[in-house]
């Protein structure tokens, strides 16, 4: 037996995927405990009905997939195969879903997955009892296919077995048992098990279990109906399970399976049916499998209706069989997988459905032995990104069931969120109402995205309107924004990014080990650094700024900023950690005419001497003390104004009576986007993520490699010789071809890489898009071609940054 004690709660398909992943890396003294028996457990993995598509917005969720469809193509049990790959068809039935399955089949081609549009005839050559009358495209992946869920829990727990893993069906989980915040091991209805690891795979009763370990899941179990038909006179002789691709009827919420000369029909267009993991039985007490509620027939009837419609060979069959099916569900539709932030050792790979399984063992396996995950970019399932009001019950609740509801909808990039809002809202909140600001929510906050009140600063500018799918959640008040922010200047609210302050006598030394760039200078000193993971790969981009010898203040990125800071402080004391943001707020004051506005309203000195860029200093605008930094993300001269919430509003009005006389404005996200796209600054979790490295994302000036040590710098350097692909300045002449973000890049019929960031720079005057391409095409002149929809959008590489490039306007 080799590697720590291991535990994980939990044998369905992600426990027995991790038990296998783990052991294959050589830790075999593991211990897979389920309440239930095996193979078939009794949770969700029980009953799933197996479809796996691989279509997702997410980089992250499509690489899962496509690793569980390639593990489980390689695994069967006494050669019944663990996977039919019969491929999958997503069909349009509505003009606009035409227009979405475009969309969709971008991202695959961005994520590498083959798929291609079919026309209505195709649909039907491939799955003949589709209705040709309502079916207007379709979209194919060949890959795609029916995840056989038990057999493959069966082969995995067989292949760890072979390991050294020990299984233990009929054990209850009672308590997780800890000593000095760190896990010691697990209580079962049959003895306890010794750990310095314990992982909690328990799906639908994830939240129970996580909690005896003090850890709150923003996660929901939501029934979803699930109904077979009898025999299908259309399917008879059928001998073979499946023969037709998986079907997708997404305007109507519905797909559907072969089951041989049966349907499947599954459904999430009814209301949503939330039960908590304590409300769900045991195994023991449950009449059947405890993750199966009885059928609500009603809820049913308009699936049914048009189910008959589309397939209408049903009509002669009748529903035999049918459950409300227990799923897990999310705030924002991810799994949530990593280590709780207060009990060492206990982590969590939960909110995975059989898609994802194979690629979340993998993934979590590595992230334990390794340290990382080097096959997966993580960023967006760590289960510690959350921000307190995301854990909230009813927070909680409410967005799990509108992601529920909006499983199949058409979502637009910029859609605002639902309830529950206003949540956070900075101290100028009702000034920017009177402004007639339009809202969209980050991290919680409201931040306006523009404002009415600028209306009439569109009127007589050349502002293009953009395509119909990038006008949506748009105003022509953005590009006046943006220029009005170049001639004038414009206050911005930056209150939504996380503040953290790091202080202590041991802050300094902390920070120069965690960060690339050199951080412990003069009092005064701002750094644009970065965070590396132990492979080299980025974790955030921050900036430092030194406020005192042992005080120094963080704008992050979120959340995970300040878990990574929490887990790498010193056990001594001399480190403390803490997130300011919600006692403070930011106005960004920016433009040529900043210091026009400024100065008056202070006796310390804003001339380019006495504070230069990337300087910051306490100082007082009129009767209220400030921490100014002299720093810009639009590219124009200006400060960063941090103060307490309580004296916000007095700073902000104190501005705008001071910018008004000057044409100063209030300004919003999107000017924001377009600005500091044309100065080429890279946004983290959007441009730039774990996978990628700093010499990739063009941002290797923020690495002092004579520094000497910091997390990752043996790995980067080992990086550096050999960069193979690089973030990427496209520009688009179209001004209506104005694409959003995830698109495909093609070099002639090659698909080469995929856009991340794009905006319409309203000072150059073209679209801009920043893409992820190999090396050898990155260079200045190469014309390209970005998949927007069903077309392609002429594009070329240009050198960045494209506003500026001399800098003069942020050091004048």
């Amino acid at each position: 037996m080799a590697g720590p004690r291991v535990v994980i709660i939990g044998a369905g398909v992600v426990g027995a995927a991790l038990a296998d992943e783990i052991s294959a890396r050589g830790w075999t003294e593991v211990t897979v405990v389920d309440q239930g028996p095996l193979p078939a457990t009794g949770g969700s993995s029980s009953h799933a009905p197996g479809l796996v598509f691989q279509a997702n917005s997410s980089k992250t969720m499509t690489e899962l997939a496509r690793y569980t469809v390639e593990k489980f193509c390689t695994l069967d049990v006494d050669g019944q195969p663990c996977f039919l790959q019969v491929g999958g068809l997503e069909v349009a039935t509505t003009p606009e879903r035409v227009t979405e399955l475009h969309r969709r089949q971008g991202w695959l081609t961005s994520w590498g997955v083959e798929s291609r549009i079919v026309t209505a005839d195709e649909c039907v050559d491939m799955h003949p009892l589709v209705n040709r009358d309502r079916v207007l495209a379709g979209l194919h992946i060949p890959t795609d296919g029916l995840a056989k869920a038990v057999l493959a829990v069966e082969a995995q727990i067989r292949r760890a077995t072979g390991r050294g893993v020990t299984f233990l069906a009929r054990h209850e989980v009672l308590d997780v048992l800890q000593a000095d915040g760190e896990v010691t091991g697990v209580r079962t209805d049959q003895g306890d098990l010794r750990a310095d690891i314990v992982v909690c795979c328990a799906g639908i009763w994830g939240p129970k279990i996580a909690r005896m370990a003090g850890m709150n899941l923003p996660l929901t179990p939501l029934a979803h109906q699930l109904a077979w038909t009898g025999p299908v006179p259309a399917l008879a002789g059928q001998t073979e399970e499946a023969v037709r691709p998986i079907l997708r009827h997404q305007d109507a919420d519905l797909y559907y399976r072969d089951r041989h000369d049966t349907l499947g029909i599954g459904y999430y267009g009814h209301r949503p049916m939330p039960i908590t993991a304590d409300e769900i039985l045991s195994v023991d007490e449950a009449d059947g499998m405890p993750s199966v509620l009885k059928f609500t027939e009603d809820d049913f009837a308009d699936a049914w209706t048009e189910t008959q419609s589309l397939l209408p060979a049903t009509r002669e069959a009748k529903i035999e069989e049918a459950v409300n099916g227990l799923f897990s569900f999310t705030t924002d539709g991810l799994p949530l997988l990593g280590e709780s932030p207060d009990v060492k050792g206990f982590w969590v790979a939960e909110a995975v459905w059989v898609t994802h399984s194979a690629g979340v063992g993998r993934a979590v396996a590595e992230w334990l032995v390794d340290g990382h995950c080097s096959s997966f970019d993580l960023h967006e399932c760590d289960v510690n990104r959350f921000e307190p009001h995301q854990l909230a019950p009813e927070y909680v609740l409410a967005r799990d069931c509108q992601n529920f509801v909006e499983v199949y909808d058409i979502l637009h990039p910029l859609q605002p969120s639902g309830d529950p809002r206003p949540l956070r809202t900075s101290p100028f909140y009702a000034r920017q109402q009177e402004l007639g600001a339009f809202f969209q929510e980050a991290n919680g906050w409201e931040r306006p995205h523009w404002y009415e009140a600028n209306a009439s600063l569109a009127e007589g500018r050349s502002i293009v309107t953009p395509n119909d799918w990038a006008a949506r959640y748009w105003s022509p008040i953005v590009g006046a924004e943006a220029q009005a922010t170049r001639e004038t200047v414009a206050m911005y609210d930056m209150t939504a990014l996380k503040r953290l302050e790091v202080s202590g006598r041991g802050a300094a030394g902390f920070l120069e080990r965690l960060c690339t760039g050199k951080v412990a200078k003069s009092v005064g000193s701002v750094t644009y650094t970065l965070l590396l993971d132990h492979d080299g790969g980025i974790r955030s981009d921050i900036t430092v700024a030194r406020l005192a010898p042992d005080l120094f203040q963080v704008g992050a990125n979120g959340n995970l900023d300040l878990d990574w800071f929490t887990r790498h402080l010193p056990a001594d004391g001399t480190v403390q950690v803490r997130d300011i943001t919600p006692g403070t707020c930011c106005i960004g004051l920016w433009g040529p005419l900043a210091r026009d506005v400024l100065q008056p309203l202070t006796d310390d000195d804003f001339s380019a001497a006495g504070l230069k860029y990337f300087r910051a200093r306490r100082a007082h605008i009129g009767s209220v003390p400030v921490t100014a930094m002299r720093l810009s993300y639009v590219g124009e001269l200006g400060w960063e104004l941090y103060t307490t919430a309580d004296q916000g509003l007095k700073v902000w009005d104190t501005l705008w009576r001071a910018a008004r006389p000057l044409g100063g404005i209030a300004a919003g996200r999107g000017a924001f986007n377009s600005l500091r796209l044309e100065k080429g600054y890279r946004s983290f979790g959007t441009d730039m993520t774990y996978e990628h490295d700093p010499y990739e994302a063009g941002v290797g000036f923020a690495v002092k490699t004579d520094k000497e040590d910091f997390v990752g710098k043996a790995a980067l350097e080992r990086r550096k010789a050999d960069v193979r692909r690089k973030l990427t300045c496209l520009t688009i002449e179209d001004p209506r071809a104005v694409v959003m973000g995830k698109e495909p890049v093609y070099d002639g019929q090659r698909a080469v890489g995929y856009v991340t960031s794009a905006a319409f720079g309203h000072t150059i005057g073209k679209g801009i898009a920043y893409a992820w391409l190999p090396a050898e095409l990155a260079v200045a002149g190469r014309a390209l071609h970005i998949g927007y929809f069903d077309r392609r959008v002429e594009a070329v590489v240009a050198e960045e940054p494209l506003f500026d490039p001399a800098m003069s306007r942020l050091r004048g």
